[in-house]
């Protein structure tokens, strides 16, 4: 079977589009493990009976009130979980796309093209 300029782009698109989708998997792993790292962190500080707490700026270690590490704590938290949410969301649209290639080529070349895992 001939292989046309169409069927090959779409070809190199899905191979794209499926190396992205790889680099963010991993970065949604990298970040739950972050989220994970925050958590115990948190619950790490609301066990000190100290008053102040260090907590590491930019390469520097700072005592500062309890709370407020807990509040910083908690903002990158939050900051990671959104980021998270928008990396699933690009996810979601590349997989989306790949759907819709995956179908487009099957439908051209049936059995003679592997597109899965």
């Amino acid at each position: 079977m001939d292989v046309r300029l169409e069927d090959q782009q779409k070809i190199n698109t899905f191979s794209r589009l499926n190396t992205r989708l790889h680099e963010l998997e991993a970065q949604v792993a990298a970040k739950k493990k972050d989220a994970e790292d925050l958590e115990e962190a948190g619950a790490e500080v609301m066990l000190l009976d100290d008053e102040t707490v260090p907590y590491v700026v930019g390469e520097c270690l700072v005592h500062l009130p309890r709370e407020e590490v807990e509040e910083r704590l908690q903002a990158a938290l939050d900051e990671i979980q959104e980021e998270t949410k928008g990396i699933e969301g690009q996810m979601r649209g590349i997989k989306a796309q790949m759907q819709e290639l995956k179908a487009q080529l099957y439908a051209r070349f049936g059995s003679s093209i592997n597109l899965e895992e």
